[in-house]
């Protein structure tokens, strides 16, 4: 088993105890927000079996029907997450709902918060963990998971305080106003995680920076060659793809044509790991004067 699918299946395992204490400190309070707070965490379970899903569809190699690997699976992945976040939010937003239209005060509410606050401080460590390993890994599901996660974890600190001040100041219809507030904070997280997600699956190029690193190894590690343009890349979870024309002098064999691209790919996947490499090698008269110039 991989490290991804490794923080994946933890990622399960925590999502179920948080979810068992959640649910605790709403059948301890009768608390709308908190009952807000544990459908939030009904999500956090299913989209962690989906990314774990979609983390073993990525890691098989490539096959005939699928020759440069599935990779992508984990964006659908996390496509499927913002959608179900949304999901959860609406139904929090019809709790807060049937809140309004009945306020009642609270059965426990220390006991109950203590019982949520811990939950809270168990998804907040789990979060850093998946946020921080998931680019480390390169792996949109989990960093998704991560942000998921995160919104939990702040819109669980205002639960609790709302909560709390509910209890102090005696008005019940706080807690169902709380439980709204959450539902848009968590509905804007959705929209958040879908719209990264889909740049993922439109091919989308990567960041300037990294850009500028492929544009700055190609010219110093080019040598022999002329130039290099229409340079294009993409990624596709831990993948980046990279392809450019390389252009040398009308003279040069194929064999020292071969070393330099060599060269270049090497020294590209040193800097991007896993970089798949595709370079189309052309004569001086195909010279367009502009992209990377060889140093």
């Amino acid at each position: 088993m991989s490290a991804t699918e490794k923080i994946a299946l933890g990622s399960i395992l925590t999502g179920i105890v948080v979810l068992a204490l959640k649910a605790l400190a709403w059948w301890m309070t009768g608390s709308v927000a908190l009952l807000s707070d544990a459908l939030e965490s009904t999500v956090n379970v299913a989209t962690a079996v989906a990314a774990l899903i979609a983390i073993r569809i990525a890691a098989k190699p490539a096959d005939r029907g699928h020759p440069y690997g599935h990779h992508k699976a984990e964006f659908f992945s996390a496509v499927l997450e913002g959608v179900m976040i949304i999901v959860a939010a609406l139904l929090i937003l019809r709790e807060a709902w049937h809140g309004f239209q009945n306020p009642r005060m609270l059965d426990a509410p220390l006991e109950g918060l203590l019982v949520n606050g811990a939950a809270s401080i168990l998804n907040g460590l789990w979060c850093w963990v998946l946020i921080s390993r998931g680019r480390k890994l390169k792996s949109p599901a989990l960093v998704a998971d991560g942000h998921h996660l995160l919104s939990d974890v702040i819109s669980s600190i205002g639960v609790i305080a709302g909560v709390g001040l509910a209890v102090i100041t005696g008005w019940a219809v706080l807690d169902p106003a709380l439980a709204a507030l959450v539902a848009l904070n968590i509905l804007w997280s959705g929209w958040k995680v879908m719209a990264s997600s889909l740049s993922g699956l439109m091919d989308e190029a990567v960041s300037e920076d990294t850009l500028a690193d492929i544009r700055a190894t190609i010219s110093d590690t080019a040598t022999g060659a002329i130039e290099a343009h229409d340079l294009r890349t993409r990624h596709a979870g831990p993948r980046t793809f990279i392809d450019f024309h390389l252009v040398v002098e009308g003279g040069t064999t194929v064999d020292a044509a071969h070393d330099i691209c060599d060269r270049i790919e090497q020294a590209l996947k040193q800097k991007l790991p896993g970089a798949l490499i595709t370079i189309h090698v052309e004569p001086e008269h195909k010279a367009k004067h502009s992209g990377v110039v060889v140093i």
